[in-house]
């Protein structure tokens, strides 16, 4: 008796053992979510976002046997970074321009309420809005360091550029970030 299985299933377990399956899970699937925010903020589309992260994962699939070493982090956010560039590259001119809006923003104080809710719902709206105004080289390395929470060493991976780099990019972007904001040394807790 034959067995029907989906084509989707079978590549699957074409690309990936199925001794590596659990294996691919438990290193690389569990990232999803950080592969979602890197590509989110790199691509500045949710849905182009989501078809990025797709490829990228296609192409873990397909090369999980060269992953070395158990943390699968860097590694995927390195093929979801390069499946994200390379979308850039399509979608726009060769040189990129990145213009600054010199808009005041105020800080707010904690207060709780519907008001404080909306403000700080707003102050995330304006922090998103900053980071779409810096350079992609800028954004995804603040997105890397602050909200994946990636050392140094492992943006330097993931970027495919030296430590330095990733040290001077950083400065860069919290500084040009701050000038996006219009803040003067005015940082919420």
């Amino acid at each position: 008796m034959t067995s029907e299985r989906s084509p989707e299933a079978g590549d699957r377990e074409r690309q990936v053992p199925g001794r590596d399956l659990g294996r691919f899970d438990e290193t690389v699937l569990r990232h999803l979510d950080a592969a979602y925010n890197l590509a989110r903020y790199l691509l500045r589309d949710p849905h182009e976002a989501e078809d990025a992260v797709q490829d990228a994962f296609l192409r873990a699939i397909r090369h999980f046997g060269d992953l070395r070493g158990s943390d699968g982090r860097a590694w995927l956010l390195s093929i979801v970074r390069n499946t994200c560039f390379t979308r850039l590259r399509r979608r726009r001119p060769a040189a990129e321009v990145v213009e600054f809006d010199e808009e005041e923003h105020t800080v707010q104080e904690r207060e709780s309420g519907p008001e404080a809710d909306l403000a700080r719902t707003m102050a995330v709206e304006t922090l998103h809005e900053g980071l779409d105004r810096l350079a992609v080289e800028f954004r995804e390395v603040l997105v890397l360091r602050e909200l994946e929470g990636l050392s140094y060493k492992e943006i330097a991976q993931v970027a495919d550029v030296p430590i330095g780099t990733v040290m001077s990019r950083l400065a860069r972007a919290r500084r040009q970030l701050s000038l996006a904001l219009g803040a003067t040394g005015k940082v919420e807790a």
